[in-house]
């Protein structure tokens, strides 16, 4: 205690005191310090706070309108307009997938009509529709005669197209799509679903059934190169263009017959 007392004695020395708060502070006699204004004292709100920049408030206008009634209508861009009107305009959702059953049927009239001059602008397009759905009809005759044979019908299908689109573009001077080879291939296997259709009903490893297979090789030949000749405009080479889609129908008669 004897230290603490040594200390206390030799620290600053001021005249300060409490009651010096209820006068004036740092020299002004008249000053009005806060701690005189008494608790719950009318606050003046008219002195301005601060600075206000201009366009930070805005004098806010009275609303003159009527409730449930806006004073301006909604009206919508024109991308929106565009959008709403153009649903009409819209082709078909098979169109756009590129299945077009009236172009399907001419295509399949021209197939079962051999001599029937076959339409270029039709014929030169990639429609895998009927050839896909010929396809099949022809892997479900085979099935019913107890040949399970899709994998074979496919697989010849794609290496046959695969030779006449390297066939058809050395010999053309305009050049086909691999597409419009298959189709053309697809729709010309029509004829072979009838023999394999007659192969359900009777033999034909007989003599019929020879003589009605190479009818039926011809007709898918004849037909599949007079719609080439028609679509890529090669004058006067139908039968080279013929050899060669008999030679790959003559396999689809063979398990056919086989």
């Amino acid at each position: 205690m004897a230290g603490f007392d040594t200390f206390n004695t030799d620290f600053y020395q001021s005249s300060y005191s409490v009651d010096d708060q209820s006068q004036a502070g740092h020299g002004y006699p008249n000053a009005e310090t806060p701690y005189d204004k008494p608790y719950g004292g009318q606050y003046d709100y008219s002195q301005p706070m601060g600075y206000t920049p201009p366009g930070m408030m805005q004098p806010q206008q009275p609303y003159t309108g009527q409730i449930f009634q806006p004073t301006h209508t909604y009206t919508p861009s024109s991308s929106q307009s565009m959008y709403s009107s153009g649903f009409d305009d819209e082709p078909p959702l098979l169109e756009e997938l590129g299945i077009n059953f009236d172009h399907i049927w001419q295509k399949t009239l021209t197939v079962l009509h051999p001599m029937k001059a076959a339409d270029g602008s039709i014929m030169n397009e990639t429609d895998l529709a009927g050839p896909m759905v010929f396809c099949l009809a022809f892997g479900a005759t085979l099935l019913l005669s107890g040949k399970i044979q899709f994998g074979y019908v496919y697989g010849i299908s794609a290496i046959g197209c695969l030779g006449m689109y390297c066939l058809l573009n050395l010999m053309s001077m305009t050049g086909v799509s691999f597409g419009c080879v298959a189709s053309v291939l697809g729709y010309c296997l029509l004829p072979m679903i009838l023999l394999s259709s007659f192969g359900v009903l009777l033999s034909l490893q007989g003599l019929v059934g020879i003589i009605l297979t190479a009818a039926i090789i011809g007709w898918c030949s004849l037909s599949a190169s007079k719609i080439f000749i028609s679509a890529l405009a090669m004058d006067g080479q139908q039968l080279l263009v013929a050899y060669p889609c008999a030679l790959l129908y003559g396999v689809f008669a063979l398990i056919s017959v086989f």
